[in-house]
């Protein structure tokens, strides 16, 4: 295991990991950021280097992963100022990393992107930046053997759907029904409609149409939660899915507040609050995105946690990213492990993104005390969904497929914090 802060001293974080000071070869040039936004442990993100990098660490033969830690300094430098690609092990994993792109626009944002799988034969890691355009940027690296998130325990389950049943559970789900444009500046409008909703050959369906109305393109998409019936407070959540391909597509499995105004300043219940400008339940109240996707990079899929002390308006939102084959070619295993202290997320069993709670944390930077339901929707266009450029109409229908959602109770020494209403019963 080698974890190097590249350029900086020795950096104890409060996660329990340690980065030891590493020097690189090929650097040109190298400097520190006094402050990053988006992260616990700033100090891997404010030392760097700059240039054609290169760097070597003497490994046993077998299977790593590769985690990278950026963060670009200089506020000029926009999108597409700063290419370069990534080459492990003689192979390009990434042709094309932008920093600031990568990270929403912004300079001085933390961002980590997460390489799996990767096999050493000769006992030496190599890792190189190659230049697209204008020079190479790192800030720290880690190299950590495969370790694959176990299979849970079968006794530890405490809901489940396979989608076994000719029609959706509605004991268990309720679909939603939106207007275009209601939040993220989306470009669908949710129904629930069979063509954008249903069970077919055991998975769950939803799927993306477009319609020409008087010259104008039209999207129409579903999205279903479990809200007031399978409401959770700590487990471990996997599902199972293959998602749709294509520029404009923003598929997403994540969980929101139960009770979202259990934090809010300016709304109460029965008020609208998602999408609304006049009540802050979001973000007061937590957010959890164990998978987005977008279409314009179709082998990244991202994770995410947004709190009222770090969310995209103030540039502090905490996410990961990993790098894996094209995930609408085959079913892949999105998973969330979420305790009393901790956020982790996976894909295939492979760890990219933890959300520690801070040190004397309280409500606004971590609201993940209480209960939260999950969430399955593709979005079609917003803000995020539109950041590679114009929908495009040709990929329609699209659809997300589901095999299974299981939740399981938390390993701690805590009670089971997984409720299910059932028919005819009580919580």
């Amino acid at each position: 295991m080698h974890r190097l802060n590249i350029g900086g001293g020795q950096v104890d974080q409060s996660d329990g990991k340690t980065f030891v000071a590493a020097e690189v070869t090929g650097a040109l040039n190298s400097g520190s950021i006094d402050q990053i936004f988006g992260s616990n442990d700033p100090a891997i993100y404010q030392s760097y280097v700059e240039g054609p990098i290169s760097v070597s660490r003497r490994v046993s033969k077998g299977s790593y992963s590769l985690t990278l830690h950026f963060a670009e300094p200089d506020d000029a430098v926009k999108a597409g100022d700063r290419v370069f690609a990534v080459a492990v092990e003689e192979s390009q994993l990434l042709e094309e990393l932008d920093v600031v792109l990568f990270r929403d626009g912004r300079a001085r944002s933390a961002l980590t992107v997460t390489l799996p799988n990767i096999v050493v034969t000769d006992g030496t890691l190599d890792v190189r930046l190659v230049p697209v355009k204008g020079q190479p940027i790192l800030g720290a690296l880690e190299v950590e053997p495969a370790r694959l998130l176990g299979e849970p325990d079968p006794s530890k389950m405490v809901w489940e759907d396979n989608f076994d049943y000719p029609e959706l559970d509605l004991s268990s789900w309720n679909v939603e029904r939106w207007e275009p444009r209601r939040v993220n500046d989306e470009d669908q409008a949710y129904t629930d409609r069979e063509e954008n909703l249903r069970i077919e050959d055991g998975r769950l369906i939803i799927e993306a149409h477009r319609q020409v109305i008087k010259g104008a393109s039209t999207y129409t998409s579903a999205r279903i939660t479990t809200h007031g019936k399978v409401d959770v407070q700590y487990g471990r959540i996997d599902v199972r899915a293959r998602l749709p391909k294509g520029q404009g597509t923003w598929p997403a499995i994540w969980m929101l507040p139960s009770d979202p105004f259990r934090y809010a300043s300016n709304c109460s219940d029965g008020e609208r609050w998602q999408g609304a400008a006049n009540c802050d339940a979001w973000p007061n109240s937590g957010e959890i995105d164990i998978m987005e996707h977008v279409g314009y990079q179709m082998n990244h899929v991202h994770a995410t946690v947004h709190t009222k002390a770090g969310y995209w308006v103030n540039w502090e939102q905490r996410k990961g990213r990993i790098v894996a084959a094209p995930v609408d070619q085959s079913f892949n295993d999105y998973s969330l492990v979420w305790g009393p202290e901790r956020i982790d997320a996976y894909m295939n069993g492979t760890h990219y993104f933890r959300y520690q709670k801070p040190i004397g944390a309280d409500w606004t930077s971590w609201p993940f005390d209480h209960p939260f339901h999950l969430v399955l929707n593709v979005a079609i266009g917003g803000a995020w969904g539109r950041a590679g450029g114009p929908i495009d109409n040709s990929i329609f229908p699209v659809r997300m497929e589901i095999e299974h959602v299981r939740v399981y109770r938390h390993d701690g020494n805590r009670p089971p914090e997984v409720q299910q209403k059932v028919a005819g019963g009580s919580w």
